[in-house]
């Protein structure tokens, strides 16, 4: 099974504010600004090189996961994630070699990737995010 980094997550208090740098400061191009209700949180997106990108994630309300984390760290690297081609195959193959995951089955997000987050206890301390793109 082949993997890929599709995006490395960074919490922040307020996403304009985070552009300052990673946009203004460092050069990287924003490509959208994204508000994911489900998730509470709204997520800019700034592509960095061929594959991959830096999301920089905001919570929009105060009992979000993505808010209680931030409560609690103050903000910085979340989660890895890395792109599969069979996302079902891949949570059922880490199951099987006692893998803690937090998803047992994939989500879908409203633009058909589907996505599952493992446990840190089983990563050496990284959340990582498995995603599957549609198609």
């Amino acid at each position: 099974m082949g993997f890929k980094i599709n995006h490395i997550a960074v919490v922040v208090p307020d996403v304009q504010q985070a552009l300052g740098f990673w946009r203004d400061a460092l050069g990287l191009t924003l490509q959208r600004v994204e508000h994911n209700p489900a998730e509470q949180v709204d997520i800019a997106f700034l592509p960095v090189g061929s594959e991959g990108e830096i999301e920089l994630i905001a919570p929009t309300s105060d009992d979000s996961g993505v808010a209680k984390y931030l409560a609690k760290t103050g903000g910085g690297l979340h989660h890895l994630c890395l792109e599969v081609d069979d996302i079902a195959a891949a949570l059922d193959g880490l199951k099987a070699k006692g893998v803690q995951l937090i998803n047992e089955s994939p989500r879908t997000r409203d633009d058909g990737i589907l996505y599952a987050f493992i446990h840190p206890r089983s990563t050496g301390g990284v959340l990582l995010e498995l995603y599957q793109l549609p198609g």
